[in-house]
């Protein structure tokens, strides 16, 4: 009987870290990692930020080299076409199969695509993988005009590569304010005014409906028919997951791989981790999908432990992270936008940070430009603990002191 085998679809954070958990815990058959990247697995934070800016183009591998040989994880450069759930096993383009005694889908998502008339005009770019940043790298040069199409995280990491580059830089957004689906009005108005400190024109409620040119592009043009000379267009629209094989297979999904709390599918040999997966949680209310570092390797620990047996951990609030001009936003939990909002500090001068409660209860934290509010915060909104607004508000009292309810705060 051939040796079990518990196959990755998949080499970002969420497949490695499954990967990594799986030896820890000593699963003793097989583990291999598929993916159409016959590299070593990379870290993709840095591919909007510093990458652009250095003057090397090597990418920051996940593990030191011979990490995966010395853990006996077996990696195979190929791309998988379908997955045979009731024979228990994955197709490759070239034919092949492989068994598996459980499955990990962990494929991540790709770029969202501009729709409009000119997207595929040489000059715009997407920013995903390594290829995308080292094509869009070369391209930044002193004096380009640089369109950035949407303010979230991505668009303004680019924008802000870019004007540091010395690019004449301009980012448009359909909405009116930057990061809006992710902060809140005080974290915007900061960044907004960062921006422009540093020669970034903004505009707001911009909605791009062609991109003009002559071989390339050079021009974006939006509805209320004004028109922004480019180079260089990036579009910062966010990222579609990628679930086609999970769908083809017949597993739960609904813009994103379905799984729950464990990162199991609706099939029970089958689990997914990452960008591609939505969690449902119903008795919680929970439905979600998190396109974070953190949260896909937290999945893939979760998906690791239960094949293995092992008891779930405590559930690690959600974080995210971005750094523009150098300063850095630091957010834990989730905001809702009908929670209450204290600055804690002065408005608009790093560094502060934003509270957001809910029913008086912490519910998420921005820090901005400092991170002594981050890890207290961190703990507060995972016992769900009550605060004193006042003193919340006063950056002179630590944070934990600003707690009412103490029976559910642990320090």
């Amino acid at each position: 009987m051939p040796e079990e085998a518990i196959i990755i679809i998949g080499a970002g954070h969420a497949g490695v870290q499954t990967a990594v958990r799986l030896r820890e815990l000593e699963w003793a058959g097989r583990i291999v990692i598929v993916a159409p990247d016959a590299d070593e697995p990379y870290e993709r934070p840095p591919l909007s930020k510093d990458f652009l800016k250095a003057s090397e183009d090597e990418v920051v591998p996940l593990r030191r080299p011979g990490y995966y040989e010395s853990k006996g994880i077996e990696r195979i450069s190929a791309l998988v076409t379908e997955i045979r759930t009731r024979e228990a096993q994955v197709v490759l383009a070239d034919g092949r199969t492989l068994a598996y005694h459980k499955l990990v889908l962990a494929p991540g998502s790709q770029a969202r695509k501009l729709t409009v008339p000119g997207a595929e005009l040489p000059g715009v770019h997407l920013l995903k993988t390594r290829e995308d940043a080292r094509a869009l790298k070369k391209a930044l040069i002193q004096g380009a005009r640089v369109v950035v199409i949407g303010a979230g995280y991505i668009g303004l990491e680019v924008a802000a590569a870019a004007a540091a580059l010395g690019c004449e830089t301009t980012v448009l957004e359909f909405q009116d304010r930057v990061m809006s689906r992710v902060t809140s009005e005080p974290v915007s108005h900061f960044f907004e005014q960062l921006h422009s400190n540093h020669g970034t024109a903004l505009v707001f409620g911009a909605a791009v409906t062609e991109l003009r040119g002559k071989g390339r592009v050079e021009e974006v043009r939006t509805a209320d028919g004004s028109v922004y000379p480019a180079n260089i267009v990036v579009a910062g629209v966010g990222v579609v997951p990628l679930q086609e094989l999970a769908s083809g297979a017949g597993l739960d999904t609904a813009d994103g791989i379905i799984v729950d709390g464990d990162s199991r599918t609706s099939d029970p040999h089958i689990y997914a981790a990452g960008d591609a997966t939505r969690y449902i949680d119903a008795a919680d209310g929970i439905n979600r999908r998190l396109e974070s570092i953190q949260s896909a390797v937290a999945q893939g620990i979760s998906a690791a432990n239960h094949i293995m047996g092992v008891p779930p951990g405590k559930r690690e609030v959600p974080w995210f992270w971005t750094v523009q001009h150098g300063v850095r936003l630091q957010t834990a939990g989730l905001r809702h936008p009908d929670d209450t909002v204290i600055v804690r500090g002065l408005d608009g001068v790093a560094p502060f940070s934003v509270l957001y409660l809910r029913d008086g209860r912490l519910a998420s934290i921005d820090t901005v430009g400092s991170l002594k509010d981050f890890t207290p915060g961190k703990k507060l909104i995972a016992a769900g603990a009550l605060l004193d607004p006042v003193l919340a508000a006063d950056p002179t009292t630590k944070l934990t002191d600003a707690v009412r309810d103490l029976v559910t705060y642990e320090a």
